[in-house]
């Protein structure tokens, strides 16, 4: 018992190091070609905070653990949400951009439901079904691609970007090369995928002895659990003023998650679904929708921390839910 726990506490390390690389790495290349940070958060730092969901999912769909590979995206999504942006905005509130408020929510929102009735339309996830799932991720990143050649025009509104007037002001690092910022994503992505993979392989050996079920381990210890990446990557995002990381970190792993996880892991082998999942989708989206009517609540367009309290309430209370039944 002693040399799992000994690995968890080198795997939070890796954590903590991988993300403030991949964090520090991706908003020197934003800045340095004038990319809005919303887009490297979306795209660059969401696919790679979620390294551990994919290959979990993966080889869980292969070995025919169906529950554990959808087990560990919706449970990933749902910590992504009401944990990750409920610890984030609880440190410092979070700006909710133009986009992300009229786009990128509603597009996470909008496609939790359309995996919500791709999964109960014969109870199995096909591979016609799959590709429509890749067709759909291929379709963000065209979105994500084409935002970042527009630049921030849609994004330009006096309020907001007065209210983080010291984080703007912070001048590109010159001596910071292209290469060297690509070897800290590099080295971020790789730390997290060691430090995610130590974590989460460690707890199922401590979980299991302590007989722990395999759809609580799917949907709490092994979820968070690959979600430390992304927990990590946006509270540090938080702290450093990168709002749009943190924010985006999250939009784009919960759609990577269920567009391109899934899509890949159905496409190697059908995945059958479980309908007793049916209540944690409708959580997912319910945080969802929570979300979007944040940026209505005063401080409007924010993510205020009372915000992100209500979100760690909502959590505490899903796994109260989990562990008690």
């Amino acid at each position: 018992m002693l040399i799992p726990v000994l690995l968890i506490i080198v795997g939070f390390v890796l954590l903590i190091k991988g993300a403030d690389f991949l964090v520090e790495g991706s908003s020197a290349i934003a800045k340095k070609f004038h990319i809005p940070e919303i887009v490297i958060g979306l795209t660059i730092v969401s696919i790679g905070t979620s390294l551990p969901e994919l290959l979990v999912s993966i080889n869980s769909a292969t070995k025919g653990y169906s529950d554990m590979s959808l087990g560990n995206v919706i449970g990933s999504n749902i910590c992504n949400l009401l944990l990750i942006l409920g610890v984030s905005a609880s440190i410092r509130r979070l700006k909710l951009k133009r986009e992300t408020r009229y786009i990128e929510v509603p597009l996470c929102i909008a496609y939790t439901m359309i995996f919500f009735v791709i999964c109960n339309t014969g109870n199995i996830i096909t591979r016609p079904e799959a590709i429509v799932l890749l067709v759909l991720f291929n379709l963000f990143i065209g979105y994500t691609v084409a935002m970042g050649i527009k630049g921030e025009k849609f994004d330009s509104e006096p309020e907001l970007e007065n209210a983080d007037k010291e984080h703007d002001k912070k001048p590109v690092d010159k001596h910071d090369s292209i290469l060297n910022c690509i070897l800290k994503i590099a080295i971020g992505m790789v730390a997290l995928k060691f430090g995610g993979d130590f974590i989460v392989d460690n707890s199922i050996i401590i979980a299991e002895s302590l007989g722990i079920s395999e759809k609580v381990i799917s949907l709490t210890i092994i979820a968070i659990g690959t979600s430390l990446p992304e927990l990590v990557t946006s509270v540090v995002a938080a702290i450093r003023g990168n709002s749009d990381i943190s924010v985006g970190n999250i939009i784009g792993s919960n759609i990577f998650n269920l567009t391109f996880i899934i899509g890949v892991a159905s496409l190697i082998k059908p995945i059958t679904y479980n309908i007793e999942y049916n209540m944690d989708l409708i959580i997912c989206f319910a945080a969802g929708v929570l979300l979007f009517l944040f940026q209505y609540i005063p401080p409007k367009n924010m993510m205020s921390k009372r915000n992100g309290v209500i979100y760690l309430i909502c959590y505490a209370l899903y796994m109260v839910k989990m562990f008690v039944g």
